[in-house]
């Protein structure tokens, strides 16, 4: 057996009204975001005001990234890369289910390469790092958290 160690530094915040914490969770990693999400469902639900709300409350500033589809499609996560990089954001807020989170997950592993973020998928490349990614999980049986 090979020896390793696994690290995985993962925050849980459950709980009604718990959507309100995320401009202060933001908050840690910096005061841009890039904020990822379907294809209008939040809007209608009322969860986009509420995460607008709270990156208002903590000065946190963003550029929206929607109109990801169900099993994302690679030059929408290519499109999310430049958008990350041109306007020098400093994280990557997820609010949706797990097409969702997988796209800012792909999105954020690009963001530090120089390649195609394809080469992850095909493995050609491993992700030496990625920026960070705070979600908003909008469907549980998702199972992406």
């Amino acid at each position: 057996m090979d020896s390793f160690i696994f690290q995985n530094p993962t925050k849980i915040i459950f709980g009604k009204n718990t959507v309100n914490k995320i401009g202060k969770e933001v908050s840690v990693y910096g005061k841009k975001v890039l904020f990822v999400y379907g294809m209008g469902s939040i809007k209608k639900n009322g969860v986009y005001d509420k995460v607008v709300e709270s990156f208002k409350k903590f000065g946190i500033s963003f550029i929206e990234h929607n109109g990801v589809k169900p099993n994302p499609v690679l030059s929408h996560v290519k499109e999310g890369i430049r958008k990350f990089r041109e306007e020098k954001c400093d994280i990557i807020v997820a609010c949706g289910g797990g097409s969702v989170i997988d796209e800012a997950k792909a999105i954020a592993a690009g963001i530090n390469y120089n390649g195609d973020v394809w080469d992850f998928f095909i493995n050609k490349s491993k992700i030496e790092n990625a920026v960070p990614i705070l979600c908003v999980l909008t469907l549980p049986a998702s199972g992406s958290e």
